[in-house]
């Protein structure tokens, strides 16, 4: 009776065990999928440009700002402007990308149907900072116009670089003996050689591909075309920008732009670029500190335009822009109140 009781009892306690680790697995199953899930829904993608440029510096800075809040923001470098309008619209592992902004508005005046709806679908999350036009030639070479007859890289195909050279020439009226469609590495080498004249690279400066050269071959060439100011702001590249560079030189430029693609509302990456965009506002002095120099030009509040804000984005921010604000104008309240109020000997 005793041998039957314990039989029992440890027929009971198996089942019992079974039933533990069935359930155990069970929750398990279920937190490992909710969490797969999340994962899914906080993994992101931005394109940017060059390895050697500003563009993927400025991806990297938000990547480093958003993963401390769990959003998983992958960086990939990119031939430029054209191609990440092309990613953002058509690729689902890209939510977000930088842009001129002069090569919306090229795509936009293009009359073309195809290209019409693409720029309808490209939203602005924030405007960034300018991008100086930099022509390094040489020395023989003293002005714009000069690039007349002279065979020049103008960038990658599918880089704004290569759209806005391209601009820029029509406007002055310059057309080079040859333009080549090449990358800023081969272009600097070729430039070094001497087997080309000059090279266009649009970046916001410091340029990292121009920080580690040397030569007394080479300038930046001013841009002082007044054709070339009824389209493009004027810029100064100043003087030591580049430890090679004496002299403070004129340019022109344009304006890197943080885009997304124009979700429906009720998508998860609309929700998704929201939240990366209320991270960026919010940390706004974090990313002047810790990133790229370029983040000290940056006004989050400007309007730019030809580019709508995204909905979401606007959405998502605005109770952060109230606040922002009302401490601005009580900090200009109480500015005004002690000049007012106290006298000063």
């Amino acid at each position: 009776m005793k041998e039957n009781t314990q039989a029992n009892g440890a027929n009971i306690m198996t089942s019992l065990n079974s039933q533990k680790t069935l359930f155990a697995l069970v929750v398990f199953f279920f937190s490992f999928s909710a969490s797969s899930n999340l994962l899914a829904a906080t993994d992101m993608g931005i394109v940017t440009g060059g390895t050697k440029g500003t563009y993927i510096q400025i991806g990297s800075d938000i990547s480093k700002l958003v993963k401390h809040e769990g959003i998983y923001l992958d960086v990939h470098p990119s031939n430029g402007s054209l191609d990440n309008v092309a990613d953002v619209y058509e690729r689902k592992d890209i939510q977000l990308g930088i842009v001129q902004s002069d090569v919306l508005a090229s795509i936009r005046s293009s009359g073309d149907q195809q290209l019409n709806t693409i720029a309808k679908q490209i939203r602005m999350i924030f405007p960034l900072y300018n991008e100086e036009v930099h022509i390094l030639a040489s020395r023989s070479i003293k002005s714009f116009a000069d690039l007349d007859g002279k065979v020049v890289a103008i960038g990658s195909k599918g880089s704004g670089t290569a759209l806005t050279a391209s601009l820029l020439f029509e406007m002055a009226g310059v057309t080079p003996s040859e333009t080549k469609h090449i990358g800023s590495k081969k272009a600097l080498m070729l430039l070094r050689s001497e087997v080309i004249d000059a090279m266009f690279y649009i970046s916001g400066y410091p340029v990292s591909l121009f920080s580690s050269i040397y030569t007394e071959k080479l300038h930046l060439l001013p841009i002082t075309d007044q054709r070339i100011a009824e389209h493009y702001v004027p810029s100064t590249i100043p003087a030591g920008t580049y430890n090679w560079q004496k002299d403070s030189v004129n340019t022109f430029a344009v304006k890197a732009v943080l885009m997304s693609y124009a979700y429906d509302d009720n998508h998860q990456n609309c929700k998704n670029v929201g939240e990366v965009a209320r991270i960026i506002y919010s940390n706004e002095a974090w990313l002047k500190k810790n990133g790229h120099e370029k983040w000290e030009h940056v006004n989050l509040d400007a309007k730019l335009a030809g580019w709508e804000q995204y909905k979401c984005v606007a959405d998502n921010i605005k109770d952060l822009k109230k606040n922002k604000a009302k401490n601005a104008s009580n900090g200009t309240s109480v500015k005004n109140l002690l000049r007012k109020k106290v006298s000063i000997p």
